[in-house]
């Protein structure tokens, strides 16, 4: 879940090696922007954050995820995975988009397996950096194993090939590189930084490319100094899927909101940074040692789908997608199977945050064009 979001992207020295990744990728002027640094900070090979070996995740890393809060989580998945199991028949893939350290495509396959649905299922564990992949798969081929299915994995969608079943993006897109926009009043103008003597300076230039469709909203001239995150990025990461899946659905978990939410709620943009668990003025953010993320612009995502030729099936609040696919009666199932009056407590407690302390987040569920 996100700390409240620092939007002040002032990153201290970087070290040498994402110095030559961020003059790489700057412009002949010494312009870089944000979307740039952050796909530096986060995924130069060897270097960003999400590229060392070090987990980011749980108690002894910077964040918690749903996943880790309770088994809850990944047995709500398992629900809605088994039951279009049942509707596709057929040879049938779990791929987990941005896998992480595997907590929760081993939940969902140990679900699978108490239901008697995972049988000849193949997992996949899909992210860009390889001590995420083998650590995910490392914990996921034991489970999948004594299920009946099989486990591998992808750098991307793509390495896998056409796909029958689902695709799951849990807090992947909001990791994905974002442009931040700045309306001035007139105009909107893209910012970043100015690399000046082996420091990053705050800058702003003229937008360096179009920004694809939709348009960018005209505000008043009395807006000036509004921030709106956009990701390219992640619409890429959409448009992948879309050329892959054959039969099944998408399922993006993910906090943000529509464009005319962020513009209203967050002025100054979303951007945070975090690490062990404490959201960091922007400031002392060394590039590479902490987490960076902005809200989802779900308006530009739904876009995209649609364009890709994906159908919508819902888009909803976390807890209501959950309330769909069953949760009070896995509630019910966990609480009874307590094995003490605390352990109940801790599954009634992990309920509430997994309803309530995740608001930001929402559901969005695709579907190929073919798929029921």
């Amino acid at each position: 879940m996100p700390p409240e979001p620092d939007p002040r992207p002032v990153p201290a020295s970087p070290a040498p090696g994402l110095w030559a990744a961020f003059e790489a990728r700057s412009g002949p002027d010494g312009f870089l922007p944000f979307d740039r640094y952050m796909e530096v900070a986060l995924y130069a090979p060897g270097l960003g954050y999400y590229q060392r070996s070090r987990s980011p995740f749980g108690p002894e890393g910077d964040f918690y995820t749903a996943p880790r809060v309770h088994p809850l989580f990944a047995r709500m998945l398992a629900a809605h995975v088994a039951e279009l199991r049942a509707s596709l028949g057929g040879p049938f893939s779990v791929v987990d988009l941005g896998c992480g350290d595997g907590t929760m495509l081993a939940g969902i396959v140990r679900a699978l397996g108490d239901r008697g649905a995972a049988e000849g299922v193949e997992v996949v564990a899909v992210d860009r950096a390889s001590a995420r992949r083998s650590g995910s798969l490392e914990l996921v081929a034991p489970v999948a194993r004594a299920a009946g299915a099989r486990a591998r994995q992808a750098r991307s969608v793509a390495e896998i090939g056409p796909v029958t079943g689902i695709v799951l993006a849990h807090e992947l897109l909001d990791a994905q590189p974002a442009r931040r926009l700045r309306w001035d009043g007139s105009a909107w103008r893209e910012t970043g930084f100015r690399l000046d003597d082996g420091r990053l300076v705050p800058a702003e230039s003229a937008l360096t490319e179009p920004v694809p469709a939709p348009a960018l909203p005209s505000l008043r001239s009395e807006d000036a100094g509004v921030v709106l995150e956009v990701s390219p990025a992640a619409e890429a990461v959409v448009r992948e899927v879309a050329d892959r899946l054959e039969r099944g659905r998408f399922v993006i978990l993910d906090f943000g909101a529509e464009q005319t939410e962020l513009l209203s709620a967050y002025p100054r943009g979303t951007l945070a940074a975090v690490r062990a668990h404490r959201a960091l003025d922007a400031a002392t953010a060394v590039p590479g040692e902490a987490d960076l993320s902005a809200f989802v612009n779900f308006s530009r995502v739904r876009s995209a789908a649609a364009t890709a030729g994906l159908s919508e099936v819902a888009y909803r609040p976390q807890a209501e997608a959950l309330g769909a696919w069953g949760f009070p009666s896995e509630l019910e199932e966990a609480v009874r199977k307590s094995r003490t009056g605390e352990e109940e407590v801790r599954v009634r407690l992990a309920a509430k945050n997994l309803l309530f302390g995740f608001a930001n987040f929402r559901v969005l569920e695709l579907a190929a064009p073919a798929s029921p």
